[in-house]
């Protein structure tokens, strides 16, 4: 790349800082680490002769999503995955039931993926693609996975929904004009 380029980069990442430090390089490299991740899956399936589903069933898409949803957030704010975001983050209390608040750390590309390892808005779009190309290559076992996860997630808002009724039934004082 010719100095000149190179000047100019740096030039239009000051603009779009604005003061702040965002590590638009490093976010170029996870993005084209994705790229390469999609474009090398692709080219397996073509090699193995492997092809992608005409159509994706209702079911599979609520099953894809459900397990979006579980596996992002257990990736991002689940205690016992926290080693795998330890070199990323530090620890920064609790943030809710079986979750955790982390801060991200560093700079440059340990800053980026410390971003996309603590957001499961993030993150979704990678377990997602994960998901997909696992209904290419093993849509028995993506399934099975895929149920399980949704199982937990499932589980996880009846686990809510119920703390939240026992906290209504054992703890709701009583308005005035309610009593006898």
């Amino acid at each position: 790349m010719t100095l000149s380029v190179k000047n100019k980069l740096r030039e239009e990442e000051r603009a779009y800082e604005s003061g702040t430090d965002r590590p638009l390089g490093s976010y170029l490299r996870i993005l084209t680490v994705y790229g390469g991740a999609v474009a090398g899956l692709v080219g397996l399936g073509r090699i193995t002769g492997v092809k992608a589903p005409e159509r994706i069933a209702p079911l599979d898409l609520v099953l894809m999503g459900l397990t979006t949803h579980r596996v992002s957030r257990t990736l991002t704010k689940d205690p016992v995955t926290s080693p795998l975001r330890a070199p990323f983050t530090r620890y920064a209390g609790v943030s809710g039931p079986a979750e955790l608040r982390e801060e991200v750390r560093g700079h440059g590309v340990r800053h980026a993926v410390g971003e996309l390892l603590t957001c499961p808005f993030c993150l979704a779009q990678w377990v997602a693609t994960a998901y997909a190309a696992g209904m290419v290559f093993a849509p028995g076992f993506t399934r099975l996975a895929g149920a399980t996860m949704s199982a937990v997630a499932v589980s996880d808002w009846l686990q809510l929904a119920y703390a939240r009724l026992m906290q209504v039934a054992e703890g709701e004082p009583e308005r005035e004009g309610d009593s006898e």
